[in-house]
């Protein structure tokens, strides 16, 4: 039997061994790596905003079951200060629903808050869902974010938020702001809005997303519960394992949980390559599994489902991200056994078809006709 893990419990037992989601008190055997999650938006949503404006309960119970069959634990997805502005009382319904689904799966959730990568959120980008041109959106924009006088309405947000959920305990921790990164306005604004929400703060603890190691030290100086880092694309598993052993210095140095939330695979065809087609550059998420269950890092890869990269600049590369399919079969097997084997048990039954969504199948036509 284990027990919920209040915030206090957490960071106490944070460094000593890896936070358990499932409590404070770990269960006999421990798996490899105690944090096992994933990325999560719905496959055709480009943005949070499409997910939330359009919540659909059902995909959501579906994709759920599959973050089950690898043995995951947390999901990792962000909110959408534009949906809740248009319709409150719709987004807490499919917020709720949300947490209470993955409660019944025995996931926990990294709630972000606001997102500092994309596109501004004119409607245009909001409503694209068309998967050469969708793309992810900042929330709130750009034009926001500069103005302090406009800050009254995320401020609200961020509160409406904490009152929600800064005690939940299906929240594993609450994200300010995912990769505020180095530009001071952008900064600047996520700074306040962690100010705003360290002050409603409760047992949920508050973390940023951060583009790398190289710009954690910020936000610790905030007063983040967790430190988060990024690293998606790296070129070999040596210079992987380096990085994840600064990680795990960190963690020890600064007392507190360190988080790998983005991570994908090793890209030896090398961003610069043409002679790659597309159809290559799809999943392989086995290439990066062995160093970080063997540093034992709590991680999260991107992303549950699959889907066109997330970023424009990627998908035009003709980028593929994810495990799953919508009908439930794997982009690949051996990936889906590696992501299982951090929980201890790498075993997989199921289909594999290494083919993009039809859904989808112009993007790497494009692409590669572009290249």
């Amino acid at each position: 039997m284990t027990r919920r893990c209040t915030r206090r419990g957490f960071l106490a037992t944070g460094v000593a061994s890896a936070v358990s989601l499932a409590g404070c008190v770990a269960d006999a055997q421990e798996p490899p790596v105690d944090v096992r999650g994933a990325m999560y938006l719905p496959a055709r949503a480009m943005n949070s905003f499409q997910m939330w404006h359009t919540y659909e309960r059902g995909v959501t119970e579906r994709d759920m079951g599959f973050a089950t069959r690898l043995n995951l634990n947390g999901l990792r997805t962000w909110l959408s200060y534009e949906a809740w502005h248009k319709d409150k009382e719709s987004f807490g319904r499919a917020v709720d629903h949300f947490l209470r689904t993955a409660e019944s799966h025995e996931i926990r959730i990294i709630l972000g808050i606001f997102e500092g990568v994309g596109r501004p959120p004119v409607p245009k980008n909001l409503y694209d869902t068309d998967p050469w041109t969708g793309t992810s959106v900042w929330s709130p924009g750009k034009q926001v974010m500069r103005n302090p006088d406009r800050w009254g309405g995320p401020t609200r947000f961020a509160e409406w938020v904490m009152n929600r959920y800064r005690d939940d305990e299906r929240v594993l921790a609450i994200e300010v702001m995912n990769e505020p990164g180095w530009r001071q306005w952008k900064k600047r604004f996520a700074r306040e809005m962690f100010r705003v929400v360290r002050e409603e703060r409760g047992d949920v603890p508050l973390t940023v997303g951060a583009t790398s190691l190289a710009n954690v030290a910020d936000y610790y100086d905030w007063g983040v519960d967790v430190m988060q880092f990024h690293y998606n694309y790296p070129n070999t598993q040596a210079i992987y394992r380096d990085v994840l052993a600064q990680a795990n210095k960190l963690q020890q140095s600064a007392g507190m949980p360190v988080w790998l939330t983005e991570w994908q695979r090793i890209a030896n065809f090398g961003w610069g390559q043409k002679n790659v087609p597309p159809t290559k550059r799809g999943p392989r998420y086995a290439s990066l599994v062995p160093p970080i269950r063997e540093a034992g890092v709590g991680n999260f890869f991107w992303s549950l489902m699959l889907k066109p990269a997330y970023m424009l600049s990627q998908r035009k590369r003709g980028i593929l991200n994810g495990v799953f399919h919508e009908d439930g079969v794997v982009w690949s097997k051996k990936d889906a056994r590696a992501i299982k084997s951090m929980s201890g048990d790498d075993s997989f039954s199921g289909e594999q078809r290494k083919e993009w969504p039809e859904w989808a199948n112009e993007v790497p036509e494009r692409a590669n006709e572009e290249s």
